[in-house]
């Protein structure tokens, strides 16, 4: 079976569906328009991501959604329309729903191919190593449904952690995203435990920053302190 990281650059990078008109063709209609605006006109939509989805269900779009957004460099753009995306997905997951639904009028909203490139660049060899230690193994983590009502609720907070525009907010828990829905792709329950992890770390990295933001530079480890008397 063909890996994420190799169908992902198969998809993006060998596809003919990305490619562009010939130079004649270019010539005899974009001849006006300025050279960054005819190498950008080629869009990334959700309803091409569905496409790569196929019959794989919500484990294989949380990966895809949230992976611009956990880079080490994180991809500016993304964290608000996936947030928004993610958490209607999440919503869907605790409703037991098998398959997830995006409205019709989300599926034609896109990214430039060109931005899309330069995400997988930097991050397919970081998805290649978490693909060399994935197996299935503790699968009900990922299948029963106190696990997946488990998964659906971190996924949720995170993804409505990930669309708020306060720097610090969104990397970590788009991290927990990224891993708790990898581990789902492959029935990996040790991954997914991993993910959530990383869930409940953004979930209190979050909370301190707005909680330092609302009171004034108390963060949330200064008030447990000062709850327990230390």
């Amino acid at each position: 079976m063909a890996t994420l990281s190799s169908e992902l650059e198969r998809f993006f990078f060998d596809n003919d569906r990305w490619q562009q008109p010939d130079a004649s063709e270019l010539i005899a209609h974009s001849s006006n328009l300025p050279t960054d605006h005819r190498s950008s006109d080629v869009k990334v939509t959700l309803n091409d991501i569905l496409d790569l989805a196929g019959e794989r269900t919500f484990g294989f779009l949380f990966v895809l959604l949230s992976f611009p957004s956990a880079l080490p460099i994180p991809a500016p753009g993304y964290s608000v329309p996936f947030g928004i995306a993610m958490l209607l997905l999440a919503v869907q997951l605790l409703a037991g729903r098998d398959q997830p639904w995006f409205p019709n009028s989300w599926q034609n909203h896109g990214f430039a191919l060109k931005q899309v490139r330069q995400v997988l660049k930097v991050g397919l060899p970081w998805l290649r190593r978490i693909e060399s230690i994935s197996r299935p193994r503790l699968t009900q983590v990922c299948t029963s449904l106190p696990g997946r009502t488990v998964i659906g609720l971190a996924i949720s907070l995170m993804s409505i952690s990930m669309m708020i525009p306060i720097p610090g907010t969104n990397t970590l828990p788009a991290m927990g995203i990224f891993v708790t829905g990898f581990g789902l792709l492959d029935d990996d329950g040790a991954i997914s435990l991993g993910g959530l992890v990383l869930c409940v770390c953004g979930f209190i990295l979050s909370s301190s920053i707005l909680l330092a933001i609302a009171f004034g530079g108390t963060s949330l480890l200064d008030m447990i302190k000062g709850a327990l008397g230390r």
